[in-house]
């Protein structure tokens, strides 16, 4: 059975996974993002180096603007260092594999579409919720990449004007990392990263990281409502770490019809979209940057 190496590159975890070409996870596993371009491509060279003489390829997903016809990594999202990178000629001419790559919530999109929330929706949304806000738009049944290949950008979406600089971003204001360490900070958790700590504190009702919660589920909720309003789609599949958490999309949903209900005008002109999790919740990327690489 054929099997690739898959990198789903983000900004504070690099996970990688054994797949095979009919999406079954062999093995996985993760390690954290180095904060500089030297330690960056050593980790991932031990990586491949582990299962090269296994695979029949390799794949990345990754933050920012890419090129995947071409496979070159113009800007790197959060992380700074992945710019102007040309990956697939690199690893190829290093390993002698073919090499994908493609940005993280497009990835996400792909997968969905692929055999997950998003099968057989003509106009649809990926949306992935980590260090920012990652969009990935199927339009007419086919991923959008957009003229410079940012097309669902979200995080760049300006949500209160009332802020200054990147502060005003839906990236900011709808940073799922950003929402676990206020919530772990508020309950007084000693690891501001710790996911797990932070949604035990939600689901058990704490009155602090419940208003901390809400806020955040109404901002993406927001998010949602300006996308629809624009481009009109059936089904919006919410992606990320946190997507794991059922009460994610339960209260994205419930924030979403708190909008309408505030709103009668918005709430009888627009037909209101599914918002569903994600199918293959964190493995999502891992999956779409497998279903680039099989078909570039």
């Amino acid at each position: 059975m054929t099997r690739y190496l898959i990198f789903d590159v983000g900004g504070t975890r690099i996970k990688y996974a054994l797949i095979t070409e009919n999406r079954q996870i062999i093995e996985k596993d993760s390690t954290c993002t180095p904060d500089n371009s030297q330690e960056f491509w050593k980790t991932i060279d031990v990586v491949i180096k582990n299962y090269k003489d296994a695979i029949s390829g390799i794949a990345f997903s990754v933050p920012g603007c890419v090129d995947t016809q071409n496979g070159i990594i113009y800007l790197g999202g959060a992380l700074d260092y992945l710019k102007n990178i040309h990956i697939k000629d690199m690893f190829f001419e290093k390993y002698g594999l073919p090499v994908a790559v493609v940005n993280d919530a497009k990835a996400a999109a792909l997968a969905e579409v692929w055999q997950g929330s998003l099968r057989g929706i003509k106009d649809g949304a990926a949306i992935v919720l980590g260090t920012g806000v990652g969009g990935g738009l199927i339009l007419d049944g086919k991923l959008r990449n957009g003229s410079h290949f940012q097309a669902g950008e979200l995080s760049f979406l300006a949500l209160n004007l009332e802020r200054q600089g990147f502060e005003r971003t839906s990236g900011y204001l709808g940073s799922a990392v950003g929402m676990v360490s206020a919530v772990n900070r508020a309950v007084g958790n000693s690891d501001e990263k710790d996911g797990r700590q932070a949604f035990d504190a939600i689901t058990e009702k704490n009155l602090a990281a419940l208003a901390i919660f809400k806020t955040y589920c109404r901002t993406i909720a927001q998010i949602i409502l300006n996308v629809h309003t624009t481009l009109d789609l059936e089904c919006f599949a919410i992606g990320g770490g946190i997507s794991s958490q059922p009460v994610l999309v339960d209260e994205i949903n419930h924030q979403y019809d708190l909008l309408l209900d505030e709103d009668k005008v918005t709430e009888h002109v627009l037909t209101r979209p599914k918002i569903v999790a994600t199918t293959f919740k964190n493995d999502a990327n891992l999956l779409g940057a497998l279903y680039q690489l099989l078909h570039p």
